[in-house]
């Protein structure tokens, strides 16, 4: 049972008959009187059970992007007034989640409440309450009924708009802007007849003799390289780089190079772990990877505890014994380097290509170009001191064979995806 602002009201109209005739009798007497109509307002008032509440699955969406929570009220007795508030968990960001509807009976209204996410995995209708209101307003009969509903909200991928710019480089480099020549990590493409300027050393002297003109091979890059992105689920990856977890920013990074890398035909992998593996997703070469990985990405959190490198690296090993191009997305923290990874990389380095990505909090730059004040100083020397740490670190991998990319949230997605060019253009994948 809930009032509504017209109880107090009406308690205030008890001053008329209490100045009439003031004695302590005429208050009780008035305040007895409110409360009977309330009560019996209260007893006339329609049960919430008499609405039928029927919700439609919103859907998977992208965190950040806009989504819709319908719901169907349906009056299955008589008519009825109601407030409909559709709650959700506050990271699915509703909005405008209080419906007034007037239903007749066997009538039906569709609600909808507007949900923009805020954070990754699946998130969660609390429930449905309906608050009927008396005949004469004062009183509500209210239930909160349980209507599940979940909208998967799946990782923003905001560095897929450079994809557009890397698929043209990418072209180029297949060839089909530019003259395809032979080379390490080439592979042969197809015939076609000789044009001056064209490498000698090219010409296929046995399709020529069946053919009136000269014909020569064309190359491209090799296809069918394998690409494991290792993606660190960490304690280190939960720190925040302003208001993104370094988690999320390092999945942002994985998505653009597996987008990527499938669409010039190579076969992507993915795991994410800490002591355990956490998700694991064999795509071999699918066009839809990044959906995939969105999906096998929803629901990872940070563990707060220390990645068993040991056991990640068994697990990349038992992926396939093919040389391949290994993605550790993982923070550059000296500690956790020094302890955890390095012991493993020679493994590691012996069998595949290994890269190394680290998302840099861009605070500490700035904070070693700040030193205005005493505090400002000290501040600019702890960060000094701590980016210092972290590039010894990376040289201690790179004396390794280790390619180390240390960059901000916004930068390292392109770098990323701009070093695997560059190794595909040089033929060492």
């Amino acid at each position: 049972m809930t009032i509504t602002g017209r109880v107090p009201l009406l308690l205030l109209t008890g001053l008329v008959p209490v100045v009439l005739r003031p004695a302590a009798s005429t208050v009780w007497m008035w305040l007895l009187l409110v409360g009977l109509v309330t009560a019996a307002d209260w007893l006339l008032a329609p049960r919430p059970a008499t609405l039928e509440v029927t919700r439609r699955p919103p859907g998977t969406v992208r965190t950040g992007t806009p989504a819709d929570s319908r719901l169907t009220v349906s009056a299955t007795g008589r008519g009825v007034r109601a407030l409909v508030r559709d709650a959700w968990q506050p990271s699915a960001g509703a909005s405008d989640n209080r419906h007034r509807v007037v239903l007749r009976p066997g009538a039906r209204a569709l609600l909808t409440t507007p949900l923009l996410p805020r954070r990754r995995g699946d998130l969660r209708a609390v429930g449905v309450t309906v608050r009927v209101p008396g005949p004469l307003g004062l009183a509500c009969r209210q239930a909160t009924l349980d209507v599940p509903g979940t909208v998967r909200s799946l990782p923003a991928f905001e560095s897929r708009k450079h994809l557009p710019s890397r698929l043209a480089r990418l072209r180029d480099l297949d060839g089909r802007a530019a003259v395809r020549v032979r080379g390490q990590g080439t592979e042969f493409d197809s015939l076609r007849e000789y044009v001056r300027g064209d490498d000698v050393r090219s010409i296929d002297w046995r399709a020529s003799a069946r053919n009136r003109s000269v014909v020569v091979r064309t190359w491209q890059p090799e296809r069918d390289r394998r690409v494991v992105l290792v993606l660190d689920t960490s304690r280190v990856s939960a720190g925040r780089i302003g208001d993104v977890p370094r988690l999320d920013s390092a999945m942002d990074a994985g998505l653009l190079l597996a987008a990527l890398a499938a669409r010039a035909g190579d076969r992507v992998d993915f795991l994410a772990g800490d002591r355990t593996v956490r998700s694991r997703v064999r795509a071999a070469g699918a066009r839809d990877i990044a959906a995939r990985l969105q999906e096998a990405m929803a629901d990872l959190e940070p563990v707060i505890a220390e990645a068993d490198w040991s056991a990640l690296a068994g697990e990349v090993t038992r992926l396939g014994r093919q040389r391949a191009l290994v993605v550790l997305l993982t923070p550059l923290e000296p500690a956790a380097v020094y302890e955890g990874l390095l012991p493993v990389l020679p493994t590691l380095v012996r069998h595949h290509r290994v890269v190394v990505a680290s998302v840099q909090d861009p605070a500490l730059g700035d904070l070693v170009g700040t030193r205005g004040s005493l505090d400002e100083v000290y501040a600019a020397a702890a960060a000094s001191q701590v980016l210092g740490e972290r590039e010894r670190a990376a040289r201690v991998l790179r004396t390794l064979g280790v390619d180390v990319l240390d960059a901000d949230a916004e930068r390292l997605p392109p770098l990323l995806a701009d070093h695997y060019l560059a190794l595909k253009a040089r033929g060492l994948l």
